[in-house]
């Protein structure tokens, strides 16, 4: 009994001990360690004013500021949803004018479906490779679009990887299904059967009741009697 009394003292003791010794550097380090506390808070304090003050109003202000664009796109006025009316501003100069905040990120997901549907596949891959999505299928829409736009550059096998991605990403019955199909098509392009094979067979199994799965039986065997 007097043993394990001894070993708690000794346990105590050596608390005490620690904490001396944090308490002396804390006493001998007093400044720097205000400062550095000091500069925490600053910097906290301006994250919180920028996105309070600045952020928060420049987003309602961008959201009010794109209505026009985003109309004239529906209206496939496109020329007019990219540089705006000479009233109105288009994409371009809400992606300029709006920097860090979502409106102008999504603005950058429509200037490039607007460059990719103008034929100019490169700028609109541009801009879709910088919009940085965070919607269930505005994400994979705007990878599935690289892949079409790598698809008429000429580069079928850049455009199935996007393809793919795309499938992968936020999976659902939409758009998942959608890329795997045009996975198959492009492999199929590549002359790589039995991967085209695979993405057919992915969406029988994972998506089945999607519309592309009603006749996918005949692109698997198209696929499968093609490899060698």
């Amino acid at each position: 009994m007097a043993k394990k009394t001894t070993r708690a003292e000794e346990n105590i003791q050596a608390v005490e001990q620690a904490l001396s010794r944090t308490e002396q550097f804390i006493e001998d380090n007093q400044k720097p360690i205000l400062g550095v506390i000091g500069v925490l808070i600053v910097i906290i304090l301006a994250f919180f004013g920028f996105q309070r003050f600045y952020l928060q109003p420049q987003e309602e202000k961008a959201q009010l500021q794109m209505f026009m664009a985003e109309k004239y796109f529906d209206m496939d006025s496109l020329n007019l949803a990219l540089n705006g009316d000479g009233i109105n501003p288009g994409f371009l100069d809400i992606i300029d004018d709006f920097k860090w905040t979502k409106t102008s990120n999504l603005a950058l997901y429509y200037t490039g479906i607007i460059y990719m549907n103008k034929g100019d596949f490169q700028t609109a891959i541009d801009y879709l490779n910088n919009f940085d999505g965070d919607d269930d299928l505005v994400e994979p829409m705007a990878l599935g679009a690289i892949g079409d736009c790598y698809l008429e550059l000429d580069n079928p096998d850049k455009a199935a990887e996007y393809y793919l991605n795309a499938a992968d990403l936020n999976k659902n019955e939409l758009t998942s299904p959608t890329f795997l199909m045009k996975a198959g098509w492009t492999f199929e392009i590549l002359n790589e059967y039995k991967n085209a094979a695979e993405a057919y067979k992915k969406i029988k199994t994972d998506f089945p009741k999607s519309q592309e799965a009603r006749e996918i039986d005949k692109y698997i065997a198209h696929a499968e009697g093609l490899i060698r």
